[in-house]
């Protein structure tokens, strides 16, 4: 009767414990860096016949392991987006080599964008 008792009493705590985890497992904040480029040549046309001369690309960024609420977290968020940017611009230029601005250019733009969310969820973090 005791080991029945002490086994369910730890039954009972453990999930006592487990929800509380997972209950503090918060989604970690992402940001979406997108880039877009003016293409050259018309890469196709709507059912209507209006050419499509813009791409864009969406790279999610997560700041899982990352604490974005102090310096060095937040630094290596940033970094996080920036390499984002120039990854998924540098994508395009492959895929559309005609296409506008430079990747440097779209990189820089990309970035620039995000960085408003990133800086929102750094100020965020650190205010917890």
């Amino acid at each position: 009767m005791t080991q029945r008792l002490m086994v369910c009493a730890g039954a009972i705590v453990g999930a006592v414990v487990c929800g509380s985890l997972l209950a503090q497992n918060v989604a970690m904040p992402e940001v979406i860096v997108e880039t877009h480029r003016a293409v050259q040549t018309t890469v196709g046309k709507t059912a209507s016949g209006v050419p499509i001369v813009d791409v864009s690309l969406g790279y999610t960024v997560s700041s899982k392991g990352l604490d974005i609420g102090t310096a060095i977290g937040a630094r290596a968020f940033e970094a996080r987006v920036s390499d984002a940017a120039k990854a998924a611009c540098h994508d395009l230029g492959q895929r559309y080599p005609n296409s506008t601005p430079s990747d440097d250019e779209c990189a820089k733009a990309a970035t620039d964008k995000a960085m408003a969310k990133v800086h929102q969820l750094e100020d965020a973090a650190g205010r917890k």
